[in-house]
C-alpha cells in the first residue's frame, strides 16, 4: 500500500460562517510540503531577517512594513517554500453569494454565472447599503440555528428579496432575485443540510486534491481548530481525498508556523489587491503559490493574482 505523504496547513481570515461584514474580506488557506527540520530552519531565517521578541512567530510580525524584505524573501525563489507550498484563496462575498445561489440548484441555469452577475452588479443596481444589508441578513439566516437570531428570519430575508426583485424587474439581477424569491419553498430543506458556509472545509479538501495530483494519498497536519471536530474530520476523510487529518499545537510544529506565515501574508496581499491597495511586487511574488481553482469573483484583482486563467 502506498504510504501517504504529509502536508502541514494553516489558515488566515477564518471567521467561521460569518462571511459578510466581518473583519476580513478574504480567507486564505496555506499548505506546505516541508519536513520539520527545514521548516525550523525557515523560521530561524525569518527571525534573523525580521527580529521579534515574540515566542511564537506569527504572520502579523512579518506583515509589518519594516519587515517587508523578510516577507519578500519568504515568498521569493530562494525560500524553501518555492515549489513546496500552495495557497487557496476565497473571496468571502463571492463565496457567500455562491452558497445563496445553491438554493436554485434545480434551475436549468449556470449557478456560477448567476453568482458572478449578483457579485458584480448587485451593489450597483440596488445601492451598496441596501445590497450589503441583504447579504448580511441572508448570511445570518444561513448560519443562525433555526433562523432565530438578530435580524435573521426567513420572513425578514425574503421580504428584502421581494423589495429588491421589484426594484429592478427588467434587469438580469432582478431576474435572479425573482428566482430566489420563488425558491422559498426550498428553504427548509436547504437549511437542513450540513453547513456549507465555512470556507475552511472546502479549503482542506482542495489542498488534498492539489497535493494528491501526484497519485499518492495525502495526510494533513493542521493547526488546532475548534471547528475541526472528530465528526467533521471523519466527514472530510469520507470524501476520499484525505488519508488522515491530525490537529497539532502550532507551538510544537514548525511546519504549522511556516504555514501560518504564508497564509497570513497571502490573505493580506490578496485582500489589498481586492480593495485596490495592492503592492505589485508582493502580488507577483504570491502569484505562483495561488490555487487556480480559488473562489474569486473580482475579475480585475484575479487577473493579477491568478497563476493562469480564470478561477
Amino acid at each position: 500500500m502506498t504510504q501517504p505523504f504529509e502536508i502541514a496547513c494553516d489558515e488566515s481570515g477564518s471567521e467561521g460562517e460569518k462571511l459578510i461584514g466581518g473583519n476580513t474580506a478574504v480567507f486564505a488557506h496555506a499548505s506546505i510540503r516541508l519536513d520539520i527540520e527545514s521548516a525550523a530552519d525557515c523560521i530561524r531565517e525569518v527571525r534573523n531577517r525580521a527580529p521579534s521578541p515574540t515566542t511564537e512567530y506569527k504572520s502579523g510580525v512579518i506583515r509589518r512594513k519594516k519587515h517587508l524584505n523578510a516577507l519578500k524573501w519568504l515568498l521569493g525563489p530562494s525560500s524553501p517554500l518555492h515549489g513546496n507550498a500552495h495557497v487557496y484563496l476565497i473571496d468571502k462575498t463571492f463565496f457567500a453569494i455562491s452558497r445563496f445561489i445553491d438554493l436554485l440548484a434545480e434551475q436549468d441555469q449556470d449557478p456560477r454565472a448567476m453568482a458572478g452577475t449578483l457579485y458584480r452588479e448587485g451593489g450597483h443596481t440596488f445601492g451598496p447599503e441596501q445590497w450589503n444589508a441583504f447579504l448580511d441578513s441572508f448570511n445570518d439566516l444561513m448560519r443562525t440555528k433555526n433562523g432565530r437570531g438578530p435580524g435573521a428570519s426567513v420572513d425578514s430575508v425574503f421580504k428584502r428579496i421581494d423589495t429588491l426583485r421589484r426594484a429592478a424587474p427588467q434587469s438580469r439581477v432582478g431576474e435572479i432575485m425573482n428566482l430566489l424569491w420563488e425558491s422559498r419553498p426550498n428553504m427548509d430543506s436547504f437549511r437542513a443540510r450540513p453547513p456549507t458556509l465555512n470556507p475552511l472545509f472546502p479549503a482542506i479538501i482542495q489542498a488534498a486534491i492539489y497535493w494528491g495530483e501526484t497519485g499518492k494519498p495525502v495526510s494533513v497536519v493542521h493547526d488546532r481548530q475548534t471547528l475541526l471536530t472528530e465528526e467533521r474530520i471523519d466527514e472530510l476523510k469520507e470524501t476520499g481525498r484525505l488519508a488522515d487529518l491530525r490537529l497539532v499545537d502550532s507551538r510544537l510544529d514548525a511546519r504549522i508556523q511556516v504555514a501560518d506565515l504564508l497564509a497570513g501574508a497571502a490573505r493580506k496581499i490578496a485582500e489589498d489587491e481586492l480593495t485596490h491597495q495592492g503592492d505589485a511586487e508582493l502580488t507577483a511574488l504570491l502569484r505562483p503559490y495561488v490555487d487556480a481553482f480559488s473562489v474569486w469573483g473580482d475579475d480585475r484583482s484575479w487577473s493579477l493574482l491568478a497563476p493562469s486563467g480564470p478561477p
